[in-house]
């Protein structure tokens, strides 16, 4: 396959100099988020404040890619496509996952970028790299707990909740391991950090000089937005001499962005010739569309362990084998991958995402909890035995898949058994 040149210099966030020539696109699939911030207030359908966690709708994955098609058409110089929120991409990691997947095989030569607080981003780190993505941003507003502990009301791990520096310092960890790990996989790092007078300001420095230690590449100094209603809501706005005397002091450590336009979740445009406004009406629009129909789910998702049968329960999978129709034959399109992490509903839920272009799944067992989800999610599960191609025939010319139902059994952990909770 011929592969895309992406020209990764025109990223203008990290390149000022391309600036007014070309643009970003904000993809608002993540409202949830995994810590609270003393200065955050993200609002889901705000129009008329422009700064982080704001957007005027959420859009699922399918409707994101529809929406950038849309954009591009209207604004051929965007070269970014990035998710920014309002929540954070990592806590709602299989829409992020899922909207970085469809893009960078809709649209190959984009600029695939994120912004996240560092919390959850470890595990999926080197899939984003096979993903191409190149450009990630991770807000860090101190590198000592004390510090942190100001700033942070709660930090949220899965379902656990911490608090005070028990909170900071798990939030810091991950943010160091996160940072190092992307320079690792070999993606462009920048590092955010909101100037808060009175509780990090004296502290700012330090965190670029850290940052630098762990081979980041660009180091953002952002004045804090007073929000009102908020823990720091009554704490002032830095000046612009304030900020611009703490980037010049941080400029011994990292390169300075000067530039930052402070965007929304939905943002797009240049950066100084935003048309998030204009393309409001779009964006609407795009969040109403349906999800895919029978008809648009060209795939069937196949549960085997050497490719000739099926006989895998759906908890045992971590890969499905994905199969089209070519005229009168199947092809086999691709294996995906799926992650077998977390448990319950989530785990369900994700896999109907990750398998959301396939109209059935051929496995040799199913449980009932996962088989309602998938079901729900417009994804029919069939338990059957027996060659690959019979199932498939069943399915893509009508045939009676009754026939090939295999005699159920549990599986050989002998803990699946329709719980739902799958193979441990």
């Amino acid at each position: 396959m011929h592969e895309i040149h992406k020209d990764l210099s025109k990223h203008p966030c990290f390149n000022p100099a391309i600036k007014g020539q070309a643009g970003r696109v904000h993809l608002p699939v993540a409202p949830n988020c995994n810590i609270k911030c003393n200065y955050c207030d993200r609002k889901y359908d705000c129009v008329n404040e422009s700064r982080p966690g704001v957007t005027s709708t959420i859009l699922s994955p399918e409707q994101a890619l529809v929406y950038l098609g849309k954009v591009l058409e209207k604004e051929p110089r965007i070269t970014v496509a990035g998710i920014a929120g309002p929540g954070d991409p990592f806590a709602n990691a299989e829409a992020t996952m899922e909207t970085m997947r469809l893009i960078n095989k809709n649209f190959p030569q984009m600029i695939l970028c994120l912004a996240s607080n560092g919390l959850a981003i470890g595990p999926y780190i080197p899939e984003l790299a096979k993903l191409n993505v190149s450009h990630v941003t991770i807000t860090i507003n101190a590198v000592d707990p004390e510090v942190g502990a100001k700033i942070y009301s709660w930090v949220r791990d899965d379902k656990v909740v911490f608090r005070g520096r028990q909170a900071a310092e798990l939030l810091l960890s991950r943010q160091l391991a996160a940072v190092k790990a992307l320079k690792a996989h070999g993606l462009t790092v920048k590092i955010n950090s909101i100037l808060i007078p009175g509780i990090n300001d004296q502290h700012i420095l330090k965190v670029a000089e850290s940052m630098r230690g762990l081979g980041a590449d660009l180091f953002n100094c952002m004045a804090m937005f007073p929000n009102v209603g908020t823990p720091f809501g009554t704490i002032g706005e830095p000046s612009k001499e304030e900020v611009a005397g703490l980037r010049s002091e941080a400029e011994k450590f990292l390169p300075q962005m000067r530039h930052c336009t402070r965007c929304r979740a939905d943002a797009v445009g240049l950066l100084d010739q935003d048309r998030t406004e204009e393309m409001r009406g779009c964006l609407s629009a795009c969040a109403q569309l349906p999800s895919l129909s029978a008809g648009e789910r060209p795939y069937v998702a196949v549960a085997t362990m050497e490719g000739i049968l099926v006989n895998q329960h759906l908890g045992e999978a971590d890969r499905f084998q994905i199969y089209e129709k070519k005229d009168d034959s199947f092809a086999l399109v691709e294996e995906r991958e799926v992650s077998k992490g977390g448990g319950g509903l989530q785990r369900w839920t994700s896999l109907a995402r990750r398998l959301n272009d396939c109209r059935a799944v051929l496995v040799s067992g199913v449980g009932e909890t996962p088989r309602e989800i998938l079901q729900k999610s417009g994804l029919r599960p069939v338990e059957m035995g027996g060659f690959i191609a019979d199932g498939l025939r069943a399915i893509f010319e009508g045939g009676n898949h009754g026939t090939l139902k295999a005699r159920r059994q549990p599986c050989t952990k002998g803990v699946c058994a329709g719980s739902g909770g799958g193979c441990q």
